[in-house]
């Protein structure tokens, strides 16, 4: 085994052969993370309700990891409307109440298939992992 692990989550994957995240030592990145109902699969039609599924991938990215949203850096957003970030910033603020302790953030205008009007991607620092042996 090499030294960068794939990290998968239960009910969400990508249609390419490739993992939701990789991580060598205490760097994590992920792909991108989108807006889709964890539930259903399906692609709700509004940015509120795809903006709130992303930042809950985001925990749960991080949570599967051993992390926290303490332990992020950046969070890319590509969006459809590159304007209308009031969604994002909503979750942003509650995610990071603390304007003193925030991490880096980019948005992005992008054109997005399947019904997505936003896609965010995670760069964190974690704990390094436990040594083995």
């Amino acid at each position: 085994m090499g030294r960068r692990v794939s990290i998968e989550l239960d009910g969400f994957a990508h249609a390419n052969p490739v993992p939701v995240a990789a991580r060598i030592g205490d760097l994590l990145v992920s792909g991108v993370l989108t807006g889709r109902d964890p539930a259903t699969r399906t692609m709700p039609p509004d940015l509120d309700t795809q903006v709130t599924n992303v930042f809950a991938r985001v925990r749960e990215l991080l949570g599967a990891v051993g992390g926290t949203v303490d332990d992020v850096l950046k969070l890319t957003f590509w969006v459809a409307d590159y304007r209308d970030r009031d969604a994002i910033n909503r979750a942003w603020e509650a995610m990071f109440p603390d304007p003193a302790d925030r991490p880096a953030r980019q948005v992005v205008a992008a054109h997005l298939d399947g019904g997505a009007l936003v896609h965010v991607d995670v760069m964190a620092a974690l704990d390094p992992p436990p040594a083995a042996g």
